[in-house]
């Protein structure tokens, strides 16, 4: 008899792409996945800010490098991506939230949450894609929505909205490249501490309404993203694609 053998959690001589890795979730991504072997590229608008934290993963010994991106520029982040690429992973963390009552909605926020959520997730995923299938290689494409691309929550329709697009290009895509090996799935978080989400935490009735709804009794922290983005980033998850992994700690159960 021969023992099943557990696929490897290893990237040794992959390339990861992480945008929106200067902080927060994105970046406790990229370390997570450098910390198993991958070179990984952060990118992000704030070049002294990436270059900084470049520095800090070299010197703990981890394979990193930065270029500046704003995914809400179609045309020059397909422009780095194709100069810098292939990637084998992607991990598009990259996100933007302006929150407030439905019938409060500026058309300016709509375009600017949109534009990096929504339209810049969809075309980074794609200029990606395309190294990848140039290349004839296969490859794990990993979009940070939420919880709430599966739920509605107060103030939040426009988000929502932008995270629930996202799910929905998620399994459209994975349908179209999965006979070349491209798989394409979504991480779906709670509410995590970041610098994203200062101020939700800083309202006693926000802090209330996340307690009661997450069962676990606790939100997330960006060490709770670094698990799951390294199993769909390797071959633990090779046949996982258009979906996605709900870490919400309860919140989505009822």
């Amino acid at each position: 008899m021969t023992l099943p053998t557990t696929p490897s959690f290893r990237l040794d001589g992959k390339r990861a792409l992480v945008a929106g890795g200067s902080s927060g979730i994105g970046l406790a991504c990229a370390v997570a996945l450098a910390e198993v072997g991958a070179a990984v590229t952060l990118s992000a608008r704030n070049a002294a800010k990436l270059d900084g934290v470049v520095q800090e993963m070299r010197t703990a010994g981890l394979q990193a490098d930065a270029i500046t991106m704003d995914v809400a520029d179609i045309a020059s982040t397909e422009a780095s991506v194709a100069e810098h690429g292939p990637f084998d992973v992607l991990v598009n963390s990259a996100g933007l939230a302006i929150h407030s009552p439905a019938i409060e909605t500026a058309e300016s926020d709509f375009d600017a949450v949109s534009d990096i959520n929504f339209k810049g997730a969809y075309f980074l995923t794609r200029a990606v894609a395309k190294g990848l299938l140039a290349a004839g290689k296969p490859g794990s494409l990993i979009n940070i929505t939420s919880q709430m691309a599966h739920v509605g929550g107060i103030d939040r329709a426009v988000y929502c909205g932008t995270k629930f697009a996202v799910e929905g290009f998620t399994k459209a895509m994975a349908i179209e490249w999965g006979k070349q090996g491209i798989r394409v799935n979504t991480i779906c978080p709670t509410f995590i501490r970041t610098p994203l989400t200062e101020q939700t935490f800083s309202n006693p009735d926000r802090v209330a309404w996340i307690m009661d709804k997450i069962k676990l009794g606790r939100v997330g922290e960006v060490t709770d993203m670094m698990g799951p983005v390294v199993y769909l980033a390797s071959d633990a998850s090779a046949l996982m694609t258009g979906t996605h992994l709900l870490i919400d700690g309860g919140w989505t159960a009822d």
